[in-house]
């Protein structure tokens, strides 16, 4: 028998507080999951920062990239095996790109890329064609094997129902975070039919489709990621905790690039702090080192530095005020030259920060920004745009919401307001 089609002499499970179990019966599947690259997404959180605000939100990347494949493995073999419309020689590279899709992931994900402008979805890609254990192990199902996972993670593998399966506006990746989401964080918000939306969820050409039946749970499960994305994934308190890891970051490159001389040299971060990354340095990096470091870093003679990496060890965050750019946008100069003359450095304690999500869109193919609408199939067949159905998805069809918000030590400025003016004055400025 072919590696591609070896089967396990025994099922394996995972228990899963989500799908209940994870089932794994192909050869190729577990071998991946045991890769060291895979492994290395259990030291790399879901939700990053948010475990400071939502305290049960310390599940990681590994928890998710299961739950990815159980949805797809599950869509697959249960719901288009055996329609005319799907291939069965690509579930095996569909099933490997769910599990593999978030492998690039660095230490708390956007914020050290932002840092840094890395990409994961490139390290992602890197990761299966460079030489690793994991590029080992799709190589035995073919040499052209990575490339082509590789191809759907990047969104150009050529059979687009494939693509949709890991990529689109209702795929598994969205189905599983939503939910697994909600669970670590205790919310209600995320919560919404999938055992529906996975038996009328229905192969075509270019995309997986919604059986019109199906409409209401579909409705339920735009509204749920609506939800996530205000009330957990951009809580204030949160992107606070994220303000300050960035700072971080910043200020020990700054330092590096300056010549200062740490007390422990951060030998994990000089190909980042110099732009020279190789893979190997990629993926040698988690959570775990960085929190090392920062626990290093509260005794740095840096005062900025030690400040910033105590806030966050100890969950001394910033506090925010509401801001609006296009009416406010002299206040932010204003408040930048009274920190400065204050003593305190508005590079890192005076950061406005944006947040901005689109629920659902549907622009058209050939658009600028082309993005895949769902669709719903017809009871004769025909395809119908979501929103040409639903009043609940016309009502938030292409409608960005953005929140501003400026981020500042009130903790320093409170204890020092009687006795400097100074600090009265921002104080006053910044909270009305």
């Amino acid at each position: 028998m072919e590696y591609k089609d070896e089967k396990l002499v025994e099922e394996k499970v995972f228990k899963d507080p989500v799908h209940r179990y994870i089932h794994v019966r192909d050869r190729v599947i577990w071998d991946v999951i045991g890769t060291s690259e895979f492994q290395r997404l259990r030291r790399i959180k879901q939700l990053g920062t948010t475990y400071l605000v939502f305290h049960g939100a310390e599940h990681s990347r590994f928890h998710h990239s299961l739950g990815v494949y159980e949805i797809v493995r599950r869509i697959i073999d249960d719901g288009f095996s055996g329609r005319p419309e799907w291939d069965n020689e690509e579930r095996l590279v569909t099933m490997c790109a769910a599990l593999l899709h978030d492998l690039g992931h660095g230490p708390f994900s956007h914020a050290f890329e932002k840092v840094f402008d890395l990409d994961h979805e490139q390290f992602t890609q890197s990761i299966l064609l460079g030489d690793t254990e994991v590029n080992a192990v799709l190589r035995r199902v073919a040499p052209d094997f990575p490339q082509k996972v590789a191809d759907v993670i990047g969104k150009t593998y050529p059979d687009k129902l494939v693509v949709s399966l890991i990529s689109s506006q209702i795929d598994a990746d969205r189905m599983d975070y939503l939910q697994r989401d909600a669970y670590f964080t205790g919310v209600s918000y995320g919560h919404f039919d999938m055992e529906r939306i996975l038996r009328v969820m229905r192969p075509t050409e270019e995309q997986a489709v919604i059986k019109y039946s199906g409409m209401h749970a579909v409705e339920d499960y735009i509204m749920s990621r609506y939800q996530m994305y205000w009330q957990v994934y951009f809580h204030p308190v949160s992107r606070s905790a994220e303000v300050i890891l960035t700072k971080i970051l910043h200020r020990a490159k700054h330092l590096h690039e300056s010549g200062y001389i740490f007390k422990q040299e951060p030998v994990h971060f000089h190909s980042f702090f110099d732009k020279t990354i190789v893979l190997e340095d990629y993926i040698a990096l988690d959570e775990n080192i960085l929190m090392t470091y920062f626990q290093v870093w509260m005794k740095e003679d840096d005062a900025i530095l030690s400040d910033l990496c105590y806030r966050f060890i100890n969950r001394r965050l910033f506090q925010y005020a509401e801001f609006d750019p296009a009416t406010e946008y002299r206040k932010i100069g204003e408040l930048e030259q009274l920190f400065k003359e204050a003593g305190i450095d508005p590079a890192y304690y005076l950061v406005t920060d944006s947040s901005s999500d689109l629920p659902y869109d549907f622009y058209g193919p050939g658009e600028e920004n082309e993005r895949l609408p769902i669709y719903l199939q017809m009871q004769n067949g025909d395809l119908s745009e979501l929103s040409r159905s639903s009043d609940v998805v016309d009502a938030i069809s292409g409608k960005r919401r953005t929140d501003h918000k400026i981020y500042f030590p009130e903790d320093v400025l409170e204890a020092e307001k009687d006795t400097n003016p100074l600090y009265e004055r921002i104080l006053h400025m910044l909270k009305g």
